[in-house]
């Protein structure tokens, strides 16, 4: 099983494909927008856990592979957006955002603060974590979100000078089980 994460990281989606499709590994499929995740493991390069979630600085290239020869597939555009990390080799993080889009990017173009982008069509900032509290705004899909502490089923999130708390099951870029202070 380890070589076939490590065969996922360093030639991407198409691999993994392959090895599924030919039985080598016992993964499932994951629905879109998600990735199948193995346990926790501790990256080669930074020693820090993969997966992990990132922000990205500024626009970003997402590459085939880990290195400037490698294609371009896509191009992230957007300061701040929540991505995970589940490769690393040597400079070059692979990357994926909340539609299971990504590549390899430089890590230079990563940043460890943590972000959330809304996916449920609109969601509600309120002043406290339960459904009760006084709404405080309104954020639709798609925005981005500084993350701040989480509880079991909420996360306290800032947008434009607006802070509040909102269900974990409405954003990505933190896991259902995660707690932070």
């Amino acid at each position: 099983m380890a070589g076939a994460r490590m065969a996922a990281g360093i030639w991407g989606a198409a691999a993994l494909a392959v090895m599924v499709a030919t039985g080598v590994t016992a993964q499932t499929a994951a629905p879109r927008g998600t990735i199948p995740l193995v346990p926790v493991s501790e990256g080669p390069v930074t020693k820090r856990p993969l997966p992990r979630y990132v922000s990205l600085k500024t626009q970003a290239n997402a590459r085939r592979g880990p290195g400037l020869d490698h294609r371009v597939d896509w191009i992230f555009l957007h300061r701040r957006m929540p991505l995970q990390v589940v490769a690393e080799f040597e400079n070059w993080r692979r990357v994926v955002d909340a539609d299971g889009t990504g590549g390899w990017v430089h890590y230079s173009l990563l940043r460890g603060d943590r972000t959330v982008v809304v996916r449920s069509p609109e969601t509600t900032l309120r002043a406290e974590p339960s459904e009760s509290a006084p709404v405080r705004a309104l954020a639709r899909q798609g925005v981005i979100a500084e993350l701040g502490p989480c509880q079991p089923l909420w996360c306290e999130v800032e947008v434009d000078g607006f802070a509040g708390w909102v269900p974990k099951a409405d954003v990505w870029g933190v896991e259902a089980g995660e707690l932070r202070e």
